[in-house]
């Protein structure tokens, strides 16, 4: 008796007024050209790839190398291993770094707080390498942590070996690794994300402008980073959002500190024109039930353990059609958060979106007359 079982959701009451009018197609071209060497804009809630090119191309990342710095620092920080108005220790090779700056004196104490400010508006190398020398004692150890992080998040295709950017040929990353580490600084640590939507700081008597333009030219750019060397060419992770809807861009190595914001702006505009994000499902909300054999109950509520948010061309949000594939027979015990099958969401042929579907609460064994009952009719039916 061991099988599936496909439900088909009726989707309707999930989906906004949205009306369309007769013989009216939103057009849906493809996207820009976008003078980079790598691209890729994704959408946050639901991860999908609306544009790229090279996504997955090795290369230097320059200086936005110093998001997965912050995203270090911030774990350390939510762990209680560090803390904000920790006094910083600004070391010889700190003072010493080349390149961009937050001009911090040697042998004075800096707070944590300012080392972070300084190396994400500022885009300081000396503030990169305190940071990275007070968590782990040295920036090849910290390294190494950063390495250990982006295996956890799926970026396999990047390989750390400073807390700067500053170029070395066993340092590289990839658009596409990039907007995964985007996502998780903007969903783990959204009280740190501030500083990168801050126009201005200043350290030591000394004003410094945050690089990205769009901060000024893009009202829904909220961050993040961005980088140069002349290897690397002019790089920039940017994040924007408008209405409900956040969209992430990469653009490696372009021509001009001009070039990656207009490139960027590019995508943005097209991502936003063109497609509509929703959530669907909520995270531990009921979706389906299922009948459970040998249990003190005989219904089970299944349902996702995390949002499930889906992005679509505008126009075609009320197209969208939910299947639930069921694992049978379900037999108690069961526990919350077993996986019992998936759900699938699909525009027409496509498969746009697809989650486990988890029990919800625990079921325990029924009596032993249940029990007997139901293996009798299991027995029967099988």
């Amino acid at each position: 008796m061991l099988k599936n079982t496909k439900v088909v959701l009726f989707l309707s009451f999930l989906f906004a007024f949205t009306q369309v009018f007769a013989g009216a197609i939103t057009p849906q071209p493809s996207a820009p050209s976008v003078a980079a060497k790598s691209y890729i804009l994704i959408d946050y809630d639901s991860g999908r790839i609306l544009a790229e090119e090279n996504a997955d191309e090795k290369l230097p990342p320059a200086s936005i190398t110093k998001l997965m710095t912050s995203y270090v620092v911030s774990h350390e920080l939510h762990a209680g291993n560090i803390h904000l108005d920790d006094e910083v220790l600004i070391s010889e090779k700190a003072w010493r770094m080349q390149g961009s700056r937050s001009f911090m004196e040697v042998n004075t104490k800096v707070s944590l707080e300012s080392l972070m400010r300084g190396m994400i508006v500022q885009s300081g190398n000396d503030a990169a390498v305190a940071l990275a020398e007070h968590i782990a004692g040295s920036e090849e150890t910290f390294a190494q942590m950063m390495n250990q992080y982006a295996q956890q998040l799926g970026m396999y295709n990047t390989n750390y070996m400073n807390a700067t950017g500053l170029p070395d040929p066993d340092h590289y990353t990839t658009a596409h690794d990039i907007a995964i580490l985007s996502a998780a600084l903007i969903r783990d640590f959204p009280e740190h994300y501030e500083w990168y939507s801050e126009k201005e700081y200043t350290y030591n008597g000394i004003t410094q402008h945050n690089r990205n333009k769009l901060l000024w030219r893009d009202n829904s750019v909220d961050g993040l980073k961005t980088g140069h060397t002349e290897e690397a060419g002019f790089c920039l992770a940017a994040s924007a959002k408008r209405g409900d809807m956040r969209l992430i861009s990469v653009v490696l190595g372009t021509r001009s500190e001009n070039a990656r914001a207009q490139e960027t702006q590019k995508l943005l505009n097209y991502g936003f024109r063109f497609f509509e994000t929703h959530q669907l499902y909520k995270a531990n909300t009921g979706i389906i039930d299922t009948k459970v054999w040998k249990g003190a109950t005989d219904q089970l509520s299944l349902g996702l353990a995390k949002p499930l948010s889906v992005t679509v061309p505008r126009g075609q949000y009320d197209q969208l059609q939910a299947t639930t594939n069921i694992q049978q027979p379900v037999i108690a015990p069961v526990k919350a958060g077993t996986v019992l099958g998936e759900v699938d969401i699909r525009l027409g042929d496509e498969v746009v979106a697809k989650q486990p579907l988890v029990a919800l609460n625990d079921v325990e064994q029924g009596s032993w007359w249940r029990r007997l009952i139901d293996e009798i009719m299991l027995w029967i039916w099988g």
